[in-house]
């Protein structure tokens, strides 16, 4: 038999897989009959499928469903226990992790700080963090189907390559490899604002956007790029770099070595600086920064505004140019409340193009440390229901 023709039938195999399992994962609790039909695909090829399915432990059968006459169907469903994955935000000093199920249900949650900035050491802490958090868990280590690591920077996700990042000045660290030859198990890696996408496209229980823009607002200003339900994420991984579009030639210095970035104008540190300069050097943080403008001090509440209309402004040009159909805003920064948002949206509508503003909704999503991890464990969770194509099509693209 022709090797081209066995590829293309284990090729088809492996796409036919790949739309019973999201199948499976849409419906919820669907019938082998009723996923024949919702996928036109033969009811031997779902039996023999879905059989293979249930040995892996990914789908197990339920209860019967209810009866149109005769025998009761039996019904399937996603295991959420069929495998576990990690999700690890690595950040300056520290890294946090999470394991959870397949339905990015927390199950151990835990810590590790980092002793410096050095390659070595950070492969050494992520390794022993992931050997905690499956100890922990009482998961076996057979049981983890992988690790997803999202990180500030340029990242390279085909290969796994840390192309640059701002804070630990890392050039082209094969990262991917090194975590995975260390723990023995698939290891992915991308921006952490790209696997915030991926959890909002994975993860969302509702029905998904297949075109949105995800910002976040902290540290420094991120943004993933969803576009007919793909994370784009550019020829080199290097697209998203919102924070570092100039506004302000005479602007003050960003990280990145240029003058008037956007991050250097609404970074979290940015208002703190600005603030100490306008209120006085009792600024602290950015709470104190928030505690003045809620007590109505009015250098305080000008800092958070001008930089909302900042923000809003640039929004209004990201619509102009993608007309996405959302727009969420998620990080620390949320927690500077109504004050900033109003003069986000104020500077939204004042400067996007008539007609595109009425169909896009902002949508403000609260904050937290676990929000990092579960972005970064959906890299795993996103690679097990992707399809061979995309998975081909990505590995092509990295060859271009």
């Amino acid at each position: 038999m022709s090797p081209i023709l066995r590829g293309n039938r284990d090729l088809i195999r492996s796409i036919n897989r790949s739309i019973l399992l999201n199948g499976i994962k849409t419906q919820g609790e669907v019938s082998r009959a009723a996923l024949a039909h919702l996928t036109g695909l033969s009811p031997a090829t779902v039996t023999g499928i879905t059989g293979k399915l249930i040995q892996e432990g990914l789908v197990f059968e339920k209860a019967m469903g209810d009866s149109t006459g005769g025998r009761p169907p039996i019904m399937l469903a996603l295991n959420p226990r069929g495998g576990f994955v990690i999700g690890i935000k690595l950040m300056e000093g520290h890294a946090i992790g999470a394991l959870t199920d397949l339905n990015a249900t927390i199950l151990a949650k835990d810590t590790i700080a980092l002793a410096d900035k050095k390659v070595e050491t950070s492969v050494e802490m992520l390794s022993v963090l992931v050997n905690r958090l499956v100890q922990s868990s009482g998961i076996r280590k057979k049981q983890l189907l992988g690790v997803g690591i999202g990180l500030a920077g340029v990242v390279d996700f085909a290969h796994g390559i840390v192309r640059q990042n701002p804070f630990f000045g890392w050039r082209n660290i094969v990262l991917g490899d090194l975590l995975g030859t260390r723990l023995q198990v698939p290891v992915f890696i991308d921006n952490d604002v790209n696997t915030l996408s991926l959890s909002e496209r994975w993860l969302n229980q509702g029905q998904p956007e297949d075109n949105f823009i995800l910002i976040t607002v902290g540290r420094g200003i991120g943004m993933g790029i969803v576009i007919n339900g793909q994370v784009y994420r550019g020829k080199a991984g290097g697209a998203g770099e919102f924070g570092h579009i100039v506004v302000d030639r005479n602007g003050p210095l960003c990280d990145c070595g240029r003058h008037g970035c956007l991050e250097s104008l609404v970074s979290d540190r940015a208002l703190v600086a600005q603030a100490r300069q306008a209120v006085g050097p009792e600024i602290a943080d950015l709470d104190d920064v928030i505690n003045h403008a809620n007590d109505g001090n009015a250098e305080a509440k000008s800092v958070l505004t001008h930089a909302g209309a900042l923000l809003g402004t640039q929004l209004a040009n990201l619509v102009n140019l993608f007309d996405p159909k959302l727009i969420i805003i998620s990080g620390e920064g949320t927690r500077m409340g109504e004050l900033f948002f109003s003069a986000v949206r104020t500077a939204f509508h004042d400067c996007v193009m008539t007609g595109l503003a009425e169909d896009t909704e902002i949508r403000i999503k609260s904050w937290g440390d676990d929000i990092w991890a579960l972005g970064a464990a959906s890299l795993v969770i996103a690679e097990i229901f992707k399809s061979p194509i995309q998975k081909e099509e990505t590995t092509e693209k990295s060859k271009m």
